[in-house]
């Protein structure tokens, strides 16, 4: 994938298109991400015992991968990732901007 836990991206496409956040969970398998405040979803509860009142709860839902670009904080601008050697190192960087991420 080529966004990492911790990244900072903005969505490209769907109802949140524009918003920028940061990434909290991956999920590989299905190539989607949980990014803070983005595909935010109501959830109906219901009372767990006797007597307690039902809940209205809100949380973040996955989004596909494809739909995020990662998000340079300095030049506030979002860029395609590309990989280069550094120190022997494979690293990430914005293609755009240049800066390295990891």
């Amino acid at each position: 994938m080529h966004v990492k836990t911790g990244d900072t991206v903005q969505v490209i496409t769907g109802k949140d298109k524009g918003k920028v956040g940061t990434v909290s969970r991956i999920f590989p398998k299905a190539s989607k991400v949980i990014v803070d405040g983005v595909n935010v979803q109501t959830k109906h509860q219901k009372p767990q015992n006797e007597g307690e009142a039902g809940q209205i709860i809100t949380r973040e839902a996955p989004i596909h991968s494809s739909n995020v670009m990662l998000y340079s904080e300095k030049q506030k601008t979002v860029s395609r990732v590309c990989y280069t050697i550094q120190d022997g190192k494979k690293v990430r960087m914005l293609k755009k901007t240049g800066e390295i991420l990891d």
